[in-house]
């Protein structure tokens, strides 16, 4: 039998057992490394290599006609680039019962024994899935990728893209910062991130923007964000920046806030599009826009005139050539899922960890309250991130312990000392707890957020000790 794809080469099924490859979520720099990598291992190994195009559209709905065959001479420089040589897609063969067993289906009639999946948290669940589904007449493995850097490995491995997507954000917000402060105004860049703020917070705190804005910050118990705090966050920091007499700068936020914000803050926007996995498209919510009005509204309030420009980059970080740190590495991946899979590796998920390779187990990926794959967030008690913070502007405890701060910033807003205290105290609470030196391991720490919460109230906060400061800016 023949199977005709769209690319130009003919599939002629043979009795030999085949590797699949397929990629799954959105682009991400390395991909074509990961493909390239997984081929040539395979290939050397006399294993036949299949590229399975856009994700799993075609294979979950019976169509086997959309694969190609996959050579060394096919890909072995296009590791260089970014994008997918075999396509993408957020097809979700999960949703619908007979859509998995087609996947299934179909890659038992092309004689695939092994797949591996490429793709972020989503992917790796209908990876999991399938492989369940399969009952051992295929293997799987996943190969982790997504710029938003959340999916659940240990804290010093980034999944592949993210690096290469930050390099590339971080030089549009250097731009951005000359920008700001040649025309003395301030930007508001979103920045992509579905649910976690690791891009948000690498690119702002890599290029110095004035404040960096994340999901985690602002997220309580499962309770919905409010858009007053978020508002109120970036009034007070132009107002602060005003007091020193700069009308310019820039905030960087993670485009995951709205997923998170009360829906009635929105201004009726929750009805907007969602994808195959059940995930708002945040494309379709202009945060940056919403935010840009309620800050200018809240900003009239204190007859205060700024310009705001309202910026959105992530798409133009997706498909970026990926730099040395994710060539080397995603070859590395792509090695490893083709070796780890032939020699009979099943049900697992590649990471690189130490240098070396360490597979993990699908069942340790799942949260077990939802069922899901679980998501690695911004840790806020970090040291890391506590840095973060000190050199962001904005407003702080130690501002609302000293009054000659807070009378130079009560008097550009036009208000009393006490009022300004009544209007923006409250974000003092959702500050993280301050870096202590801890002696008994000889290092900065931060003491536990719960914690350090508790103690705070509005009371306490005029009167608790003030922190060291830093340089107002740079």
């Amino acid at each position: 039998m023949l199977l005709k794809p769209s690319a130009s080469k003919e599939i002629v099924v043979s009795q030999q057992k085949r590797i699949a490859i397929l990629v799954g979520g959105g682009p991400a720099p390395g991909i074509n490394s990961v493909i390239a990598a997984a081929t040539i291992r395979a290939s050397l190994e006399g294993v036949e290599v299949l590229g399975v195009q856009d994700g799993f559209s075609w294979i979950m709905e019976g169509n086997v006609d959309r694969v190609r065959p996959l050579s060394i001479e096919d890909v072995s420089r296009i590791h260089f680039r970014g994008g997918s040589f075999i396509g993408i897609s957020r097809a979700n063969p999960t949703k619908d019962p007979k859509h998995l067993e087609n996947a299934v289906i179909s890659l038992l009639r092309l004689n695939v024994a092994q797949l591996i999946t490429i793709g972020g948290d989503d992917t790796a669940f209908s990876a999991m899935k399938l492989a369940e589904k399969a009952e051992g007449r295929i293997n799987v493995v996943h190969v982790p990728k997504t710029i938003d850097n959340d999916l659940d490995l240990p804290a010093s491995v980034d999944t592949f893209g993210f690096q290469t997507a930050r390099h590339i954000g971080v030089e549009i917000v250097k731009n951005l910062i000359v920008d700001a402060s040649t025309t003395s105004r301030w930007y508001f860049v979103i920045s992509m991130g579905r649910k976690a703020g690791h891009l948000a917070l690498g690119m702002g705190k890599a290029a110095g923007a004035t404040l960096s804005l994340i999901t985690e910050e602002f997220s309580r118990n499962g309770e919905p964000i409010k858009l007053k705090a978020v508002v109120d966050t970036l009034v007070g920091a132009i107002i602060k920046r005003l007091s020193y007499g700069r009308r310019h700068g820039v905030a960087v936020i993670s485009e995951g806030l709205v997923l998170d914000i009360d829906p009635a803050d929105l201004q009726g926007v929750a009805d907007v599009e969602r994808d195959a996995h059940g995930h708002l498209r945040i494309a379709e919510v202009n945060i940056g826009e919403i935010l840009k009005s309620a800050v200018n509204a809240r900003l009239r309030d204190f007859g205060i005139k700024t310009t705001i420009v309202a910026k959105n980059i992530g798409y133009e970080l997706r498909c970026a050539d990926p730099i040395p740190y994710d060539m080397e590495y995603t070859r590395d991946l792509g090695y490893c899922a083709a070796k780890h899979i032939i020699e009979g590796g099943n049900n697992v998920m590649v990471s690189m960890q130490g240098g070396n390779f360490v597979p993990i187990p699908f069942q340790q990926l799942l949260d077990p309250k939802s069922g899901r794959t679980r998501l690695r967030m911004v840790d806020i008690n970090s040291t890391r991130y506590a840095i973060a913070r000190r050199y962001m502007i904005r407003l702080r405890r130690d501002d609302f312990a000293d009054p000659h701060e807070l009378a130079k910033f009560a008097a550009t807003a036009g208000i009393s000392l006490q009022e300004f205290r009544e209007q923006f105290g409250y974000l003092v609470q959702l500050e993280p707890p301050p870096l202590v030196f801890n002696p008994k391991v000889g290092s900065l720490t931060t003491r536990h957020i719960d914690e350090y919460r508790e103690g705070v109230d509005q009371q306490s906060i005029n009167h608790r000790e003030k922190d060291i400061k830093e340089p107002s800016d740079s």
